[in-house]
């Protein structure tokens, strides 16, 4: 799904562009969806897993940088001697679970996108039932589970649980679901997180001063040279525009940027225009890794890629909450 317009930050609440009628009418649906959300988790009795479970999550339906943060606490765990894997739902594919991801044999319509992401650079699992998969990889070895994904999931307990937050967007028109890009309330949000990991620069929001929360500072780096010449740059992730600025800030010579809706399945007709618009611009086609695996073969042959990493300002403060964690992980 795109997200709509009337969801972006910053927007005169009275103004056509911020749709009041709209949002007026969805309200209802945003009271049925908190309410069903709500009942979820009061009458949830999450299972423990035989090993730690560490939560990615967010507060919104995406766009944070939560995938590659799960991959570096992933890595900062792995470099420390226990292994850890990361698990999700697998949102988009076929499968169910609970399987481990092997990018040589799976394809994102059986995993989706982000777990074959994950795969390319450690292990990755995917599964609906989290508790099942859960109790899978610690049986085939894993030493910790990171959630990617899975704060409003409550079927599984956690031992801790980071909260991303885009610095420069945090939660758009500060609306829940269909209303707005929340996920749930604020408060009730970060009252169940134990952290929040802020990305790139800006204010840290009230909201999260107000939690009392320990915040830690991250941001995405390109993690290989941008490609030269001209480009033509598209992206389906939850905030096309932040790659097209991220190229554009590597120094990118950029002459056009199309977007899609998050999770994007790239058809023969969208190759079509791509390359069609590309040939016009006389330009090379660029993209993100999380789409470069949505790409039909041919495509993702001809297609760029330009790769981020997440990488924080203080690493020690996140050894530090991660401490305690690592001695339940350690036989």
């Amino acid at each position: 799904m795109k997200a709509p317009h009337f969801w972006s930050a910053g927007l005169d609440p009275k103004s056509r562009e911020a749709a009041p009628l709209t949002r007026a009418l969805l309200t209802p649906l945003t009271w049925l969806y908190l309410w069903g959300l709500r009942r979820k988790l009061a009458s949830a009795v999450p299972e423990h897993a035989p090993v730690p479970v560490i939560c990615i999550g967010n507060l919104t339906t995406g766009g944070a940088g939560k995938t590659p943060v799960a991959e570096a606490i992933r890595a900062r765990i792995m470099a420390r001697g226990v292994r850890a894997a990361t698990l999700s739902r697998g949102h988009g594919g076929a499968e169910t679970g609970p399987l481990k991801v092997d990018p040589a044999v799976h394809t994102f319509r059986e995993t989706g996108d982000e777990p074959l992401l994950l795969a390319a650079t450690g292990e990755a699992w995917i599964g609906r039932d989290r508790p099942a998969a859960a109790r899978a990889m610690a049986a085939a070895g894993a030493e910790a589970v990171l959630m990617d994904d899975g704060h409003q999931n409550p079927s599984l307990h956690k031992d801790f649980t980071f909260v991303v937050i885009d610095a420069g967007a945090p939660f758009g028109n500060r609306h829940v679901l269909p209303k707005g890009p929340l996920r749930e309330t604020l408060p009730a949000g970060l009252a169940r997180a134990d952290a929040v990991i802020l990305m790139g620069d800006g204010p840290v929001p009230a909201e999260v001063t107000a939690s009392g929360k320990p915040v830690l500072r991250a941001r995405l780096v390109a993690a290989a040279p941008v490609a030269a010449g001209p480009l033509v740059a598209f992206a389906g992730i939850g905030r096309p525009e932040k790659f097209f600025d991220s190229l554009k800030a590597a120094g990118a010579d950029l002459r056009d940027a199309v977007p899609y809706a998050d999770h994007h399945p790239y058809s023969a007709r969208d190759a079509g225009f791509l390359r069609a618009l590309a040939r016009h611009e006389g330009a090379a086609l660029i993209t993100t890794s999380k789409d470069h695996v949505r790409l039909p073969a041919e495509l993702r042959a001809e297609t760029h890629v330009f790769p981020v990493a997440a990488v924080f300002d203080d690493p020690g403060a996140l050894d530090a909450l991660l401490a305690p964690l690592l001695k339940q992980a350690q036989p």
